[in-house]
């Protein structure tokens, strides 16, 4: 299945479908994100702005997500920031706390982000 996300014109992710792979693949049954993208303006209406994104990540670096943004000059989509301290990583696009997980964390434990000390807590 063919995913799509449909942007606003800030970028802002409004909404991600599926489509049938059938829909997209050209007469030389390759994949065409320009015929998926043709398909989402006939539902849709044609001043509606779509991209293509991937489940698994395989294309625009991360899967779209709604309130997240794409990003045209990395060609990518950025999640929503989850906490004001995260800072973009520029190779990923994805969020990163400005503290990792300490190195001696317990498996057993879940942590989570405290972002009043900035700091991982085991709960």
């Amino acid at each position: 299945m063919a995913h799509f996300a449909e942007l606003n014109n800030d970028n802002v992710v409004l909404r991600v479908i599926v489509i049938n792979n059938n829909v997209i693949l050209d007469k030389d049954n390759k994949e065409s994100e320009e015929l998926g993208i043709a398909f989402c303006k006939s539902l849709y209406g044609n001043d509606t702005n779509w991209k293509q994104t991937s489940y698994n990540s395989n294309t625009r670096k991360n899967f779209a997500g709604i309130g997240g943004t794409y990003n045209s000059e990395k060609d990518a989509f950025i999640p929503v920031k989850p906490f004001p301290s995260f800072v973009l990583n520029d190779d990923t696009c994805k969020w990163e706390s400005p503290v990792a997980l300490p190195s001696d964390a317990d498996p057993k434990k879940m942590y989570v982000w405290d972002e009043e000390k900035t700091k991982w807590t085991a709960l």
